[in-house]
């Protein structure tokens, strides 16, 4: 049976490890929740809607309802891989949301990460 890429996966099990990941440095879900807004322009609601159900992790990325115009100044890398270089639209929202959420994890203020 063939490994599920991330876009595959539930994204209640990716979002289940990027809050856990928050969580272990003292942040909390509230504050993934902000920077996950922020970039995608879902509503808190609709974020545990999505939590809720079994849509995929790309699916969700694919359909946010509006995508921050401002995430192109997400910059660096995640993973080893440059996110200014990634070409596949989705992949570079995953990672942009990881890096968001890596730069939350290493104690960024909000206020700097929402570029």
């Amino acid at each position: 049976m063939a490994r599920k890429t991330a876009l595959e996966m539930d994204f209640s099990d990716i979002y289940t490890a990027l809050v856990n990941k928050a969580l272990r440095k003292n942040r909390t879900r509230e504050e993934v929740d902000i920077l996950t807004s922020w970039l995608t322009g879902y509503t808190k609601e609709e974020i545990e809607n999505a939590f809720r159900s079994s849509i995929s992790y790309g699916r969700f990325l694919k359909e946010a309802p509006s995508y921050n115009e401002r995430s192109e100044r997400i910059k660096g890398k995640i993973c080893g891989i440059d996110i200014g270089s990634i070409e596949d639209p989705l992949t570079k929202r995953m990672r942009q949301l990881d890096k968001l959420i890596d730069e939350l994890a290493k104690g960024k203020a909000l206020e700097k990460i929402l570029r």
